[in-house]
């Protein structure tokens, strides 16, 4: 949202912060707290990785504790532990990922009305055993990429041909 407060810096002098102790900070903010109750403990358990994906074990001098509580109590304690949790409700994960690639091939938001269209192209998916390439043949496919009305902004046009490219390159593997 716009209205997000950035997160602070470490001030001058100080004991530099933890990405764990400056996301604590940022919640403290009853605005923010809703949704990063949900987000953090995720991020929390892939936090040995850094920016680029290299493996670290400290942030700021300090060990990193990958450890946090997912919004349904589950616990879970680094990346191992947080991929069985994923991988133990497929269509979950299949369904948010199906979501947020309609997402970016329609170039707008989804609505309450896409979301028949979501609960197919995942259902259809977990014949092929939630295959990738059956996911985006599902995606364009649908009536909301098919007859997607052609947007006034040139960026949400390009967002939808580099979908398609990347169908294209996925549906050639």
């Amino acid at each position: 949202p716009p209205d997000v407060p950035p997160l602070g810096e470490n001030a001058e002098g100080a004991r530099p912060l933890t990405l764990r102790e400056r996301m604590e900070a940022h919640r403290a903010n009853a605005v923010c707290a809703g949704c990063h109750k949900i987000m953090d403990p995720i991020g929390f358990a892939l936090e040995n990785f850094d920016a680029i994906g290299r493996w670290r074990t400290a942030d700021s001098g300090a060990v990193i504790d990958p450890s946090g509580s997912l919004y349904d109590g589950s616990k879970v304690s680094g990346a191992v532990e947080l991929r069985k949790m994923i991988a133990a409700k497929p269509d979950v994960f299949a369904g948010v990922v199906t979501e947020r690639l309609l997402t970016y091939a329609l170039g707008r938001g989804l609505e309450f009305t896409d979301m028949p269209t979501v609960r197919k192209i995942v259902h259809d998916s977990s014949a092929k055993n939630l295959k990738f390439s059956s996911v985006v043949m599902g995606i364009v496919q649908s009536p909301q990429f098919q007859m997607k009305v052609r947007s006034e902004e040139h960026t949400s046009e390009l967002q939808s041909h580099s979908f398609i490219s990347y169908a294209v390159f996925c549906l050639k593997k």
